[in-house]
């Protein structure tokens, strides 16, 4: 099982957006694929018009009850862990357990799922804690959207930052520009400045109505509008990320 975290410390910059669409592109494409919406806003189990139960919490996700609160989605080989509210306390929950057991939390919980998906998908929340550190720990990548402005490049560094302090491999970052506005000169000249470091990706995605959508439609861009060029750049990052990660 690959696990891939769509992960960025900055709010805004259509993770969970990715999320959905490379979940979606994955299953289409053959790969048994789960998405788990850890953030507790559940935008992405909004976007499939799925609810947790009621008995599901931030604890029982930590205990590793999951195969049970797992539920299908209307696309043929995608399944969604439904986010839940009292996940905005998992750190809370983490910071209680034993020091050297913080870390792998996350890793444990997903271990069992291994036979059962080719793809996990985590629609990460937008923090820099004790969760992000889990998050790290389990994802075999961080797929990293990057808006081309500076504070959200500010973002990848700071987490390039903390890849040190834990002295993880920095090569698990597979960071693509986002919401990129052709028109804008800073969006351009910032990709052309950092674009060509090995982190980047090639594949970018361009700030496009049929993305806005989503959140109207509640379903992927591939679901609706299938030749659209949001469709189509969705198909052309999952690819990229699919063979980097394999690598």
């Amino acid at each position: 099982m690959n696990t891939l975290a769509i992960y960025s410390s900055k709010g805004g910059v259509g993770k969970t957006a990715t999320a959905v669409n490379l979940a979606y592109t994955a299953a289409i494409s053959g790969q048994r694929t789960l998405l788990c919406d850890m953030d507790s806003q559940g935008a992405a189990s909004y976007y499939f018009r799925i609810k947790p139960k009621k008995k599901f919490n931030s604890e029982k996700l930590l205990e590793g009850e999951i195969a049970r609160n797992i539920r299908g989605t209307d696309f043929p080989g995608l399944d969604l862990l439904p986010a839940h509210f009292s996940f905005r306390n998992l750190d809370l929950v983490l910071n209680r357990l034993a020091e050297k057991k913080r870390r792998q939390v996350l890793t444990g919980v997903f271990a069992p799922l291994k036979d059962d998906y080719d793809v996990l998908v985590l629609d990460c929340p937008p923090n820099l804690t004790l969760l992000s550190e889990n998050i790290i720990e389990a994802a075999d990548n961080l797929v990293c959207p990057v808006i081309p402005t500076t504070l959200s490049l500010i973002a990848l560094e700071q987490l390039l930052k903390l890849f040190g302090k834990l002295d993880a491999d920095k090569g698990k970052i597979l960071a693509f520009f986002s919401m990129v506005e052709r028109r804008k000169s800073m969006h351009l000249a910032m990709m052309e400045k950092y674009s060509k470091y090995p982190l980047f990706l090639k594949t970018s995605i361009p700030f496009l109505a049929e993305i806005e959508k989503m959140g109207i439609l509640r379903q992927p861009v591939g679901a609706t509008a299938r030749l659209s060029p949001a469709a189509r750049q969705y198909d052309k990052l999952w690819q990229e990320v699919w063979e980097r990660s394999r690598r």
